[in-house]
């Protein structure tokens, strides 16, 4: 079968063209920005990509067109589609449909962590040799690929709540179907689709409802956001897991415990009733502690034994961008993050403080999501900025709103003035943290080559 694939350069859909191909379909697509490492990755694929959205690509007409949910009506692509009535479906609902009636499906859903908690998921499974295909937002650890089918009956997915197409405006995971979910925290995001929590709670509540009673919910213990939403109504069992900083908000009891966590967090001991393994690891940080429990947890309602499930995550490496090592030079570090929401931030500054204990921490943010851009989470930014000495925010001349320029904080409204002024801060020891769900003008690139060449 021919698929064609709208906007097929995104971290989603040029994750489910490698899939496609790798099920034995002829790939092509197109999209608007085509630039590598995806580009790349899937021209090696054997994959052709068109500039552009012109409708003359859709002759010949493909078996099928996959529509990302970057596309809108106008485009010239998309018009032509719908005149010439040619069968098309959403990304996420071409996935449902593909995987195999027999694979039990493993979905990461919440505001933060999906990516790093999928990764540990899939990491942990392939250690153990169960060979599970996944889908992450991302090259997760140990892995060259993003995505792949796996030869196993297991599929780990990032279940994104963002919305399916234009003309399905459901959450992407409601396609997934999953056997298993896991539901790490939730909290307002997305302001550009989502009016309010409520209305993200209704969309994770449309995926609760189609776990099967045989399968299971694995839910933060300590998020009342979660607890609200299954309250609306809940037919499968649930587990939860729980990092020991908040009290918890439900009777149900956390399968495995905490026992205890060094103060970098990147020694663990973890239990469940009398069998307890130590875990010493690379990540930081008291999110990823809670990431880990929900991996662990996800990973013993396969059947894996807690001590398999261990050694395999005292593997795992961090995923790009989750603080990211890219540059070192003199106790001076550069990381990378994808953090863009204030939690992330706070949570991100906070694993580099217990990391790096006294080290002067300088941060570079970049509010780019559209929720960001929207002032949504304006009142809030600067508090999640406080583990940082200083904060350098990139703020656009298109943004309606602004930061006051006190205390530790200081706005740029261009990437080459903010780069010039890092590299007047920076001395030795500092602990540099880009922060981005972008490119941020490619300074991250170019900060470490002058880091190295230092």
């Amino acid at each position: 079968m021919h698929l064609h694939i709208l906007g097929i350069c995104g971290t989603f859909m040029g994750s489910l063209a490698l899939l496609a191909r790798e099920l034995g379909h002829t790939v092509t697509g197109s999209d608007q920005n085509v630039y590598p490492p995806m580009s790349t990755l899937l021209k090696d694929q054997g994959i052709e990509i068109l500039t552009g959205y012109d409708a003359d690509q859709l002759d010949p007409a493909p078996d099928l067109i996959i529509v990302g949910n970057a596309m809108t009506r106008g485009i010239p692509v998309v018009e032509a589609m719908l005149d010439r009535h040619l069968p098309f479906t959403s990304g996420p609902a071409w996935l449902g449909q593909a995987l195999s009636a027999d694979t039990r499906v493993i979905a990461v859903a919440g505001t933060h962590g999906k990516t790093t908690t999928s990764s540990m998921i899939a990491w942990i499974l392939d250690h153990a040799g169960y060979e599970p295909g996944f889908l992450i937002g991302g090259v997760p650890s140990g892995f060259s690929v993003s995505s792949r089918i796996g030869a196993g009956a297991w599929f780990v997915i990032e279940a994104d709540e963002y919305d399916t197409a234009f003309f399905d405006k459901r959450s992407k995971f409601v396609h997934y179907r999953p056997d298993v979910l896991v539901l790490n925290n939730l909290e307002f995001d997305h302001a550009d689709i989502f009016e309010n929590l409520a209305a993200i709670q209704k969309q994770v509540h449309h995926v609760v409802r189609i776990v099967p009673q045989a399968g299971l919910v694995i839910a933060n213990a300590a998020d009342q956001n979660i607890h609200d939403t299954l309250e609306m109504g809940c037919w499968t069992p649930i587990e939860t897991f729980n990092g020991n900083t908040r009290p918890a908000v439900t009777d149900i009891p956390p399968r495995l415990r905490l026992v205890n966590v060094s103060d970098d967090y990147t020694r663990l001991t973890v239990a469940e009733g009398d069998d307890q393994h130590d875990i010493n690891w690379q990540l930081a940080g008291q999110h990823n502690v809670e990431n880990a429990l929900a991996a662990l947890t996800a990973c013993r309602a396969t059947g894996l034994s807690l001590k398999a499930a261990c050694a395999g995550l005292a593997s795992f490496k961090p995923t790009r961008r989750r603080l990211e090592l890219r540059a070192e030079s003199d106790e001076t570090r550069l990381y990378d993050d994808f953090a863009h929401h204030p939690t992330a931030i706070r949570l991100t500054l906070d694993a580099v403080k217990s990391r790096h204990h006294g080290a002067r921490i300088i941060a570079l943010l970049e509010p780019r999501s559209n929720t960001m851009k929207m002032g949504v989470h304006r009142d809030t930014l600067a508090e999640s900025l406080a583990d940082a000495d200083l904060a350098l925010v990139l703020l656009d001349e298109g943004l309606d709103w602004t930061l006051d320029q006190t205390g530790h904080i200081s706005t740029f409204s261009g990437v080459d003035a903010l780069e010039q002024a890092v590299q007047k801060l920076i001395e030795p020891g500092d602990q540099i943290v880009i922060m981005s769900n972008g490119a941020f003008g490619g300074i991250t690139q170019r900060l470490a080559d002058w880091l190295n060449a230092s």
